[in-house]
């Protein structure tokens, strides 16, 4: 590698604080049954952690929709709070207008556990469904989204601070991830093909 001029990408790693809470198994609607029929039945949702020179951590909350494989809703904060899942829950509801009866898995982080949570779920129509603990194939599909989010763009660039990574974070997911990026597990076509083709029959 030293001889070619290759050098490998080393990221700085988040070491999340220990909790003493103890964690309360949930309900699993799903049971990593990811198959759907359309778009708007079944959303995924996880927080991912980006690093800035001049503001440390920040905080990514997705919501991606399992048909069509597009990032739904975002929310981006300096803070991850259940204000940041609510906001990126919200962005997602208000952009796709799903139908009732949509369920909503997350993992079991304090977050999505919230009471405050909990009744924006409900008050939305929708369905709660928990991974179990310590079972990170329960939410493989977002795992997967924030996994090619970092090999493809953060593991790439050091972001001076939050508002640089804010306009990175959009210019990827909305203007490259939702709909130019072709996906394999979709008919090599892009997530807004697949969301247009399917309200241009509906």
């Amino acid at each position: 590698m030293k001889e070619a001029g290759i050098k490998s990408i080393v990221s700085k790693k988040y070491h999340p604080y220990s909790s003493k809470q103890q964690v309360v198994e949930r309900e699993n609607l799903l049971e990593q049954n990811f198959s759907t029929k359309s778009i708007n039945e079944k959303w995924v949702a996880d927080i991912t952690y980006i690093h800035t020179l001049r503001d440390g951590w920040c905080y990514l909350a997705s919501v991606l929709d399992l048909h069509s494989k597009k990032v739904v809703g975002y929310s981006f904060s300096r803070t991850i709070t259940t204000d940041l899942v609510i906001k990126a829950l919200e962005n997602a509801y208000e952009t796709q207008a799903p139908e009732e009866g949509l369920i909503l898995h997350t993992d079991l982080g304090s977050q999505y556990t919230s009471e405050e949570f909990a009744k924006f779920v409900q008050s939305k129509g929708m369905k709660q469904s928990f991974s179990r603990k310590s079972c990170p194939y329960d939410n493989a599909c977002i795992e997967s989204f924030h996994a090619i989010l970092k090999k493809e763009e953060i593991h790439h660039v050091k972001y001076l601070d939050f508002q640089e990574a804010k306009w990175a974070l959009f210019q990827y997911i909305e203007g490259w991830y939702n709909r130019k990026r072709m996906h394999g597990s979709i008919g090599y076509k892009t997530p807004q093909e697949i969301e247009d083709n399917i309200r241009r029959t509906a």
